[in-house]
């Protein structure tokens, strides 16, 4: 089926690596220049529904974005789901996982603060922007141990571009992509935007549903079908969806 002939749309984003270039103050992550502005245009138009899905919290990412009212968000993995209305909701962390995500972060003594983020059924440690002999001390002081307790326990440790990530094995980006496209119904076209290693989940999770695109400046091995680079052929790919979903002047047809 077409884009534009589609019943139902959803365009689901990865952020950080994306939507937006790293950055080693995370408070300073926006999105690439003129990305905002379009998915603004695609929100009024209100052909497709935009998700964001991301390892940050879902609150963080509404200020980077700087969209009024903002995209529907799930944050944490799929943990956290803030609706363009801001009904905030947030799956309950079982205790266990609680437990151990305690004794994780006793684990983590570190000389900065910033290097650990803490999130709902989630530990981040973060070595981006360090130079590379810090970042392997700072990693050696920590993954044993989390690796260790994810053994013991219901945690999963995986890596990311720039950090570790030791969080519950409950909810991953695949688990939130699959919840998405069970309430958009089998008729919906989709694709899932992502760039790490924590996206290839999505990835295998849209499977033959949609079109699982690989956002990098280089590529690596990945379940993606396709690859573009950020930020001119994001860009165009965001225009080219939102022009395909735009109804077509009488007696034209969109070939997007």
């Amino acid at each position: 089926m077409r884009l534009g002939a589609a019943c139902r749309r959803c365009l689901l984003l990865d952020y950080d690596g994306t939507l937006a270039p790293f950055t080693p103050e995370r408070d300073r992550a926006v999105p690439y220049p003129g990305v905002a502005e379009l998915l603004a245009e695609m929100l009024a138009a209100r052909h497709t529904r935009i998700v964001i899905i991301s390892g940050r919290r879902a609150h963080d990412l509404p200020p980077l974005l700087g969209i009024e009212p903002h995209p529907e968000i799930w944050g944490s993995h799929g943990l956290e789901r803030l609706p363009r209305d801001d009904a905030y909701q947030v799956y309950e962390i079982p205790a266990d996982i609680q437990a151990a995500l305690a004794a994780a972060r006793r684990l983590a003594v570190l000389p900065d603060a910033a290097q650990l983020e803490v999130k709902p059924g989630c530990l981040a440690l973060h070595w981006r922007g360090l130079p590379d002999e810090d970042a392997r001390v700072l990693r050696a002081a920590v993954e044993p141990a989390w690796r260790e307790l994810a053994r013991r326990s219901r945690l999963v440790l995986k890596e990311f571009d720039g950090g570790l990530e030791l969080r519950s094995e409950l909810f991953t980006k695949g688990s939130a992509v699959s919840a998405v496209l069970a309430e958009a119904g089998p008729d919906c076209l989709a694709a899932y935007l992502g760039d790490d290693l924590t996206d290839e989940d999505a990835f295998a999770a849209l499977g033959d549903r949609g079109l699982g695109v690989l956002v990098r400046a280089e590529y690596r091995a990945t379940r993606a079908a396709a690859w573009l680079k950020p930020p001119v052929e994001l860009l165009d790919f965001l225009a080219r969806w939102h022009r395909a979903c735009q109804p077509a002047p009488a007696g034209r047809a969109v070939m997007e």
